[in-house]
């Protein structure tokens, strides 16, 4: 649901630093930032033990079904031959019966399950496809509860981002050309070529997912325009990234600024050192987690660990190899391709990453027929929410 931010990798690579002779002010003021965000991760750790903690750790990855949801497969191939993972759920049958387990309705005509009913009354929906593009550091998975509710429902497609989830690793990136948001646009595409060739679309997009159909809106206005019915932006951005301070002091977030290029691409040839690092300071990474992804501490623990894994299973040199994309986007020219079309724009109030502020700015672009704020105790509106 939440992606990793720029602290995320700012605290990790306070672990690496120190054990680099060379980091100089890069560790130092990499340090100072990372000290402000482990405060309140070092009261807990004060209080529950270590091995507790890696207990419940691990009674929740067993217990907690978040992420089993699974389609038919299916893979796209980019214009750099790169293959994208992606997953269809199709709509049920028409046997009255739903895929939660309900039973027919006794003398019901088929394809009228009370879901189905529900959702879209007695007609029957029309033949779209919903396709959702997650966010970075992130998967499929993390849209588990959406697509939990609209399993048989309607068409969906499902994909993971290249070097993302079950996605291959960038061919391009592998040969040193660097990842930029219009590549994204042009393997989503790719995605929709291969899993929705015909018929309408939905489009839905977290964080990155959303600059990402900026992106494809860019490049493909004709797409957008004879095969999009609607589009929703979820806690995204059309660009000015650079300037977002993740809530903390001015002088702090300027002095990381300034070293984080180096950093990266330190990080990014230093994967194996990186990656012992993020697991022995496993609660620290846990605590900035929780803070950057949920707006309130009453979260259920399971949900919380799950935005770990999703987090977790990113390599170090990926999170590096994306970041500075970030900072170049700027799609806010595409934005009134989707003026002719219904979007919905969902931001959180109280979102540290992207901030709602980003989101007002492009329902003010394109005029946005319907805006919606999570209210005060939600964070980022993530993907793995309920609602």
């Amino acid at each position: 649901m939440s992606e990793t931010s720029a602290e995320d990798v700012v605290a990790t690579a306070a672990v690496a630093a120190a054990g680099w002779r060379r980091a100089g002010i890069a560790g130092a003021a990499i340090g100072v930032i990372a000290a402000g965000a482990a405060a309140g991760v070092a009261v807990e750790r004060l209080t529950v033990g270590r091995g507790m903690r890696k207990k419940a750790r691990l009674a929740l990855d067993a217990s907690g079904p978040y992420g089993s949801l699974r389609g038919r497969p299916g893979r796209a191939v980019a214009d750099d031959g790169t293959e994208l993972y992606y997953e269809v759920d199709e709509i049920e049958p028409d046997s009255g019966t739903s895929r939660a387990g309900g039973r027919p309705g006794a003398g019901a005509p088929a394809g009228t399950g009370p879901r189905r009913r529900r959702l879209f009354g007695s007609k029957d929906p029309a033949p779209l496809t919903v396709v959702f593009s997650h966010g970075y550091c992130l998967g499929q998975d993390s849209w588990h509860f959406q697509r939990a509710a609209l399993r048989g429902l309607v068409r969906t497609v499902h994909w993971d981002q290249r070097s993302h989830g079950r996605s291959e690793r960038g061919r391009a990136q592998a040969e040193g050309v660097p990842v930029g948001i219009d590549q994204l646009g042009r393997d989503l595409r790719a995605v929709i070529d291969a899993a929705a060739p015909e018929g309408p679309l939905v489009l839905v997009g977290h964080s990155m997912g959303g600059m990402t159909m900026m992106a494809l809106a860019d490049r493909y206005p004709e797409l957008i325009r004879d095969r999009v019915a609607a589009v929703a932006f979820v806690g995204t951005s059309s660009g000015k990234l650079g300037e977002v301070n993740f809530g903390l002091p001015v002088a702090g977030v300027n002095a990381v600024r300034r070293v984080l290029p180096g950093v990266l691409k330190a990080l990014g040839s230093q994967t194996e050192l990186v990656e012992r690092g993020r697991r022995a300071t496993a609660d620290l990474f846990a605590g900035l987690i929780k803070r950057y992804s949920f707006g309130s501490r009453d979260v259920d623990p399971a949900v919380a660990r799950f935005a770990e894994r999703l987090i977790e299973s990113t390599p170090i040199d990926v999170v590096a190899e994306f970041y500075p994309a970030f900072t170049e986007h700027d799609k806010s020219g595409a934005l009134p391709a989707f003026r002719e079309i219904p979007v919905l724009i969902l931001a959180g109030d109280k979102d540290l990453v992207t901030p709602s502020s980003h989101s007002e700015a492009i329902a003010d672009e394109r005029s946005a027929r319907r805006r919606s704020w999570w209210s005060a105790d939600g964070g980022r509106p993530p993907t793995c929410s309920r609602g």
